[in-house]
């Protein structure tokens, strides 16, 4: 499982794949760009990365598990419970292994609402305009 070459394109980061983990990416692939039509898909440090006014979620296949992470997953674990806070931002990802059962509608509605997110408070990775630092 382990690549030795990125891949360059996300199709090329699929076809890298087999067995379960190659189902489970494409199963939340096809969720992902059929939620969200306007989302650009990449590969960026590695792996699948969401983008719609900065990133809004990735797709990571490991050798023992596939991570489906939302940049601001805080925001979001009332729809997924399972999300798990960790890194920088507001980060949460799902950690699924083999037959961790998780719902098209699910992934369907955390794309809708992390879109939404992004697009009402913009780039998560963008630092806030500091405070009180205004010219008098």
């Amino acid at each position: 499982m382990k690549k030795s070459v990125p891949a360059s394109t996300p199709d090329g980061y699929v076809a890298s794949l087999d067995g379960w983990q190659r189902t489970y990416v494409e199963a939340l692939r096809a969720a992902v760009v059929g939620a969200a039509p306007q989302i650009t898909e990449t590969v960026k440090w590695g792996h699948l990365v969401y983008l719609v006014n900065g990133p809004v979620l990735l797709i990571r296949a490991e050798d023992h598990r596939v991570l489906f992470g939302f940049w601001r997953g805080k925001n979001l674990r009332h729809i997924e419970p399972r999300l798990r806070p960790g890194g920088k931002y507001t980060m949460a990802t799902l950690e699924l292994v083999e037959g961790t059962p998780l719902e098209r509608a699910t992934v369907i509605r955390l794309v809708h609402e992390a879109v939404a997110l992004n697009l009402s408070l913009g780039d998560p990775t963008e630092l806030p305009p500091r405070q009180g630092n205004s010219a008098a």
